[in-house]
């Protein structure tokens, strides 16, 4: 199996929530709803793949939204809705925005158009509210920064706060200027955002060039722009014929002893763009020092100045309306012709064109209040299905996959799809030959619609869900209140060796030199059969193995070794108990002293622990009451693991004894662990949020949203990393 399993574990727990369509009832339930998205935002940002719609995406983030608001005092400080988005890569070197790049709110119809427009015209005084649509490019996403009208510097989304600087590939896009005429409209300093594409032709043609070498076609031409931006070799980025479009302007600051914030500034604290508070006193839309050209003061204008400019700017393809009827017209049209454009767009964008209206109306931590994408229907194709396969995961759920004749759709070929569970099946009244619609939901992960029974010749099957494993041959097992089947028989092969590499991965025992494709190839070669075999492992025969030279077994020998040192909460995660996530995991480290005081623990008992409902006491306390799992814990100890709580080290009538803290940003000098344990040793506790019990936030390079909302509570001492220190008297 490859990590497909693994992933139909997160889109079971996905389904839940999608199918429950309420806000989580505990904090416990909503860490899990975290999770759920954490594990999507991951997916889609990280691997440039998503795994469910949009719409469904914005479901739960709106139900995560929806209690929060209604819980605020539980809010994490890592929850999605704190914070942009995720994904860095250490290959390049990671450079600050001067204005975070916030996500897009999402609608997929008129109604949702309409609400919008109704909540910004409340926001804007009830006053008239003109719109610029525009295309939504499906492509890699840039930031540019021009100094005295030259490119300086350009960047990836990243995390929307830093992203790779990718200056020297970008120069290889032959329609973005390297020197631009800005100066004329007195401006020294500015960020524009953009898009990076790969036309339908170049991609076309590329992935042609690359069949004739005998190598695997590219996905999509999304996916070709982003990995284009991330090659080493420039001359191959000029090779692939990317194009840039602008579309924004986040920064601007006018001719003046200006300098560029380095990667280690502050970003402006900017509502939008152009008001920022500072001595440089960036130029105010619509004012010109210089008598050249103004500044303009509508987004519209904004394009035609960047294309006046020499970009390739949206100027052609935009539209400025009075009102939303004529948006959702320029909607419409748009999503017709899609397929006769050059490039590919999966939405458009529609935002406020007046500047200063957009600075009324704000944003959120998440996105800007002023714009929102219209996302096009998913594209749908015909296929036939031939076949089903059962996949066996980690926590023993057995998930169908469809086999279906080969179909392209929106520049993907797609030939497997997960149709979940034997409800799924019955629902969708699928048999075996049928002719189905197939649909990339979000124009990514592909779903069957339907069946189209009309086509039905009479040759069709029943699809068979299986009574038994169809790994190891048990029984299978499905609870009252649950679609899912379930292998329950722990010494499955195909759960064992899902459960090997949870183990060993990175948020549980982080064996670094030791991945998925190494488990599975020990425990076929019969090296590694279960959890504590990792600890007996024969590295004499693993040395005569093809890919494991002396520095390579060394590195993974030093790996596992090192991993016995591991905090008890890391091991409790690394277990794998259904239902047990790593906030679950902390919370259990650090109320019992040995791992196995768990065994003595009953449902109700675990029940009264923080943030533990009824599924997850009952996974706990039947994970514990199984016999083999006591000897795996305590095999596992006697090969050195420790399974004991680390003595806490706070120091009673120390110095900071009874003191709050928080951390944020990056410290300079100390890790941020180390930070916490030198406060903790003094009496002080750690605090995971901003809130009215916090006494002393200290404040690292870049810190985000935590400073901005202790501004807010005057009882709150803001310090930086030299104050703290010398609060602890620490000789520096």
């Amino acid at each position: 199996m490859t990590d497909y399993a693994h992933i139909q574990e997160w889109m079971e727990k996905t389904r839940f929530w999608l199918m429950e369509e309420k806000s989580p009832g505990s904090p416990a339930e909503a860490e899990i709803l975290r999770d759920v998205l954490r594990f999507h935002e991951y997916q889609y940002y990280h691997l440039d793949r998503a795994l469910i719609t949009d719409p469904e995406y914005d479901r739960l983030y709106k139900m995560l939204e929806a209690w929060e608001k209604a819980n605020p005092g539980s809010v994490t400080p890592d929850s999605p809705t704190q914070r942009v988005g995720k994904s860095l890569n250490t290959q390049f070197a990671t450079v600050t925005h001067l204005v975070p790049m916030l996500s897009l709110d999402n609608s997929y119809n008129a109604s949702d158009l309409y609400d919008w427009d109704r909540k910004a015209k409340e926001l804007a005084g009830n006053s008239m509210i003109e719109y610029c649509i525009e295309p939504k490019y499906d492509g890699a996403s840039i930031s540019i920064i021009y100094e005295n009208d030259v490119l300086v510097r350009s960047a990836t989304r990243g995390d929307g706060v830093q992203g790779d600087d990718i200056t020297v590939n970008s120069r290889q896009i032959r329609n973005l200027p390297l020197r631009a005429p800005f100066s004329r409209y007195g401006i020294q300093s500015i960020e524009i955002r953009g898009e990076v594409v790969m036309t339908k032709k170049a991609f076309e043609g590329f992935n042609l060039q690359l069949m004739e070498n005998g190598q695997p076609p590219l996905a999509n031409p999304r996916n070709a722009a982003a990995g284009t931006l991330r090659m080493k070799d420039p001359a191959e980025v000029g090779r692939r014929k990317l194009e840039a479009f602008l579309y924004h302007v986040s920064y601007v600051s006018q001719i003046s002893n200006t300098q560029i914030p380095n990667s280690n500034s502050q970003i402006p604290n900017s509502k939008n763009i152009l008001k920022e508070d500072s001595t440089e006193a960036p130029l105010e839309f619509g004012v010109s020092n210089f008598g050249i050209s103004k500044i303009p003061t509508t987004h519209s204008g904004m394009l035609q100045m960047l294309w006046d400019c020499g970009f390739r700017s949206p100027v052609h393809e935009m539209k400025v309306s009075a009102g939303i009827e004529g948006v959702i017209d320029h909607c419409n049209l748009y999503e017709a012709k899609r397929d006769d454009l050059p490039y590919e767009i999966d939405g458009m964008v529609v935002k406020v064109n007046n500047l200063d209206q957009q600075d009324q109306l704000g944003m959120t931590t998440h996105h800007p209040r002023w714009a929102i994408a219209y996302k096009f229907k998913a594209r749908q194709g015909t296929s036939r299905l031939r076949g089903v396969e059962f996949q066996v995961g980690r926590t023993g759920a057995v998930t169908p996959v469809a086999k279906i004749d080969p179909v392209g759709i929106g520049g993907v070929t797609v030939g497997s799809i997960s149709i979940h569970n034997e409800d799924y099946i019955k629902e969708k009244d699928l048999k075996l030959g049928d002719t189905v619609v197939v649909e990339r939901a979000g124009d990514v992960i592909p779903q069957i619609v339907r069946s189209v029974a009309e086509l039905r010749t009479g040759t069709e099957k029943e699809i068979v869900f299986p009574q038994t494993c169809p790994v190891c041959q048990s029984a299978l097992y499905k609870e009252a209140d649950e679609a899912v089947w379930r292998c329950i028989n722990v010494e499955c092969e195909a759960q064992v060796v899902e459960r090997i590499i949870h183990f060993v991965s990175k948020d549980a025992l982080d064996i670094r030199s030791f991945g998925e494709q190494q488990v599975r190839r020990f425990y076929e070669l019969g090296l590694l059969k279960d959890i504590p075999g990792i600890y007996k492992l024969d590295f004499d025969r693993i040395s005569t193995l093809e890919g494991f030279g002396k520095k390579s077994v060394e590195n993974l020998r030093l790996a596992i070794e090192q991993s016995k040192t591991q905090p008890l909460h890391r091991i409790i995660y690394g277990l794998g108990i259904r239902h047990v996530g790593e906030t679950t995991a902390k919370m259990l480290a650090q109320r019992i002293t040995h791992l196995l005081d768990l065994k003595a623990l009953t449902v109700d008992q675990l029940m009264q622990l923080e943030d533990i409902g009824p599924k997850v006491a009952s996974s706990i306390y039947g994970f514990f009451q199984n016999i083999k799992n006591i000897q795996m814990l305590a095999e596992l100890e006697n090969l050195g693991l420790t399974l004991r709580r680390a003595e806490q080290t706070t120091v009673e009538g120390g110095k900071l004894e009874g003191q709050t803290f928080l951390f944020t940003g990056t410290l300079s000098k100390l890790k941020r662990s180390d930070a916490e344990a030198m406060a903790e040793k003094a009496g002080g506790k750690i605090l995971s949020g901003v809130s009215s019990k916090l006494n002393y936030l200290i404040v690292g390079e870049d810190a985000g949203s935590k400073l901005e909302k202790a501004k807010k509570i005057p009882t709150i001492r803001i310090l930086t990393e030299e104050e703290y220190l010398n609060l602890l008297a620490y000789d520096n």
